[in-house]
């Protein structure tokens, strides 16, 4: 095991190497070396990179045990490095964590811990909505990264979240589609999927023909209203993109659309109350930092959500953990006579 300073040399380290995976990944080099070894020339002549430079690339990459070399000078993916294969989950994640408006961001991480404000708007001169707009390929890339993850996350939520007692399910902001599609696909309901017009059309391409005919796709702004009418609300991973004053307008907006018995069902991750050193505090730390440099939002504990949720006029009756990351939090109107206090975490 490492001793302390080698550990802290590796942390201190950790960009570089998020740096060659981010390389390998767009250079798609385990799609290439998934089979056969190939040589640099071989590579280069298939990516259009400098052949030397690409070599040194590979030995990065065989030292972290993302290739190997079976033949001197001939190079393949290991079963670790295969993960990066072109629309993997992983893929798409080191794409993203390479990318320029993610490594520019973190580099003013400084910034924003001495002022509080968003690095991102500080680097590029606009928030994040603003510039992913003018950049098509950028939303194509967080789309995909979106439904990967949310497509990972889905079976835990539906696993431990019974959404078949609802008969209209409103997604606000679930532009994707791929949770609604597993709520329609393991239920008879209905649902609206509520979202900008650059939005939906992600559901277009991942809404399945199983549940054709069963579901709406509406374009409008969560800050000035919400589809009336709905039997369940879902705010997946929304709240956690803006600070605590946007925050309460979008469930204001939701408290005003939701009728005395609907049902608000917020899907986000927890913050702990005490942070301790484990890898899963890390990951949310990690993101909550992640939201600090990019939007100006925040991940928040239990007791934060159920205050803002308070300031909407509204009410946490239920908090239900996950085999993953998030936690579904069930909500009611505030003034609802069939509000009770549970708590199943």
């Amino acid at each position: 095991m490492p001793g302390d300073v080698e550990r802290l040399r590796q942390m201190i380290t950790g960009y570089t190497i998020s740096q060659v995976i981010a390389v390998a990944a767009t250079l798609d080099l385990a799609e290439m070396m998934a089979k056969d070894a190939m040589t640099p020339e071989q590579l280069a002549t298939k990516t259009g990179a400098h052949g030397p430079a690409l070599a040194r690339l590979l030995h990065a990459l065989v030292a972290l045990g993302l290739a190997e070399e079976p033949h001197a000078g001939q190079f393949r993916m290991t079963a670790l490095g295969s993960l990066l294969r072109k629309g993997a989950p992983e893929c798409e994640l080191a794409l993203m964590a390479g990318s320029e408006f993610n490594w520019r961001t973190w580099g003013d991480l400084l910034y924003a811990v001495r002022t509080g404000e968003t690095a991102f708007e500080h680097v590029f001169g606009m928030k994040n909505f603003e510039w992913t707009a003018l950049k098509p390929e950028r939303a194509a890339a967080f789309d995909a990264y979106m439904a990967n993850y949310t497509q990972r996350a889905a079976a835990a939520i539906l696993a431990a979240y019974d959404f078949s007692p609802y008969r209209l399910i409103v997604d606000i902001g679930g532009g994707n589609g791929v949770l609604m599609n597993g709520i329609l696909s393991s239920t008879p309901a209905e649902g609206i999927i509520f979202d900008t017009l650059t939005g939906i059309e992600g559901a277009k391409q991942r809404l399945g023909a199983e549940v054709a005919g069963r579901y709406q796709l509406l374009a409008g702004d969560f800050f000035q209203t919400v589809p009336e009418g709905g039997d369940a609300y879902i705010l997946k991973s929304i709240l956690h993109d803006w600070n605590d004053h946007d925050a309460i307008a979008i469930l204001r907006n939701c408290q005003r659309a939701m009728r005395s018995d609907s049902t608000l069902v917020v899907i986000e991750r927890l913050l702990p109350e005490r942070v301790e050193n484990s890898a899963a505090h890390r990951e949310i730390v990690m993101m909550d930092l992640h939201m600090l440099v990019m939007l100006n939002g925040r991940e928040r504990s239990k007791a934060e959500y159920a205050a803002l949720l308070a300031a909407a006029g509204l009410r946490l009756t239920a908090t239900i953990p996950t085999s993953s990351q998030y936690a579904v939090m069930e909500v009611l109107k505030a003034d609802a006579s069939s509000a009770i206090n549970i708590d199943r975490a």
